[in-house]
């Protein structure tokens, strides 16, 4: 059993690595942010030839000093929660295990230095900043909006792709062939990019039925985009009603999304307060 002193060393620990409503964890998280998007941006820059040429040697210098960094910072994560298999199999800990990894594959495999702009992915921590003050209860009751606008807009993209099969096989039987519609599937991409309003222009109708009814395509499309907005815009306003202030990350296990009301951590069972 660990003793008080333990204890309290490994409490204040994971305040400053895993919460960010404290001075010490706002600041942790806001250095390592920058540590990230630096180590990024020396990542491609060296894959520029005429600058690794130059600067080869200090861009690897810089990132071991890097991924000494997050080495360390992995440890600390470890450390400071009580179950850290947990943490280790949990999808933030799976990307700081997989930012980690190139830099030491690179003794074994060449070119592995390259798969360390998965790093990038380790930037999605930028919203353990934004548990700071009513950003927790905003970033709550947008979650609540996209997880009950998601059958709704399942069912609107299938509707949108039969309608897109149908408009495009009827513009393969309008425009044909010597058109550039030289099959099926290819007139369904045209609708598709027509549908959204993307308009790439590598094919176009030329004959006047074909004009008429991509015009049709494109005057559903500006009416559909309005249909998404529309259903979350609508959630939005049904989770703002139900906003609550969340508990603070788990001191276990390091999770976090967990219910309003809960006391006890859903992952591993740890109280989430002290």
């Amino acid at each position: 059993m660990a003793s008080p002193t333990t204890a309290n060393w490994r409490f204040k620990l994971h305040e400053t690595i895993y919460e960010s409503n404290t001075p010490a964890g706002k600041a942790f998280d806001v250095a390592l942010l920058f540590a990230i998007f630096a180590s990024i941006v020396v990542v491609m820059l060296d894959s520029v030839q005429s600058i690794h040429n130059q600067y080869g040697k200090l861009f690897s210098t810089i990132e071991w000093i890097f991924t000494g960094l997050f080495t360390v910072e992995y440890i600390l994560r470890l450390i400071s929660i009580k179950k850290p298999v947990k943490y280790v199999f949990s999808l933030l800990g799976i990307i700081d295990l997989i930012a980690l990894i190139p830099t030491y594959l690179s003794f074994f495999f060449i070119g592995a230095q390259s798969l360390l702009v998965f790093r990038a992915l380790r930037l999605l921590r930028v919203f353990r900043i934004f548990k700071l003050g009513q950003f927790i209860t905003e970033m709550n009751f947008l979650k609540l909006a996209l997880k009950g606008s998601i059958r709704k807009i399942s069912i609107f993209l299938l509707t949108v792709l039969t309608l897109t099969v149908i408009l495009g096989s009827v513009m393969y039987l309008v425009e044909k062939r010597e058109n550039g519609f030289s099959n099926i599937p290819e007139s369904i991409y045209w609708a598709i990019v027509t549908i959204t309003t993307v308009g790439y222009g590598d094919i176009s109708p030329i004959t006047p039925i074909g004009k008429f009814v991509a015009s049709v395509v494109m005057l559903i499309g500006y009416a559909i985009i309005a249909v998404p907005t529309g259903i979350i815009t609508h959630d939005l306003a049904l989770a703002a009603r139900q906003k609550k202030e969340l508990p603070e990350s788990c001191p276990g296990c390091g999770s976090e999304g967990h219910d309003s009301d809960a006391l006890f951590c859903k992952f591993c069972g740890s109280s989430l307060f002290k």
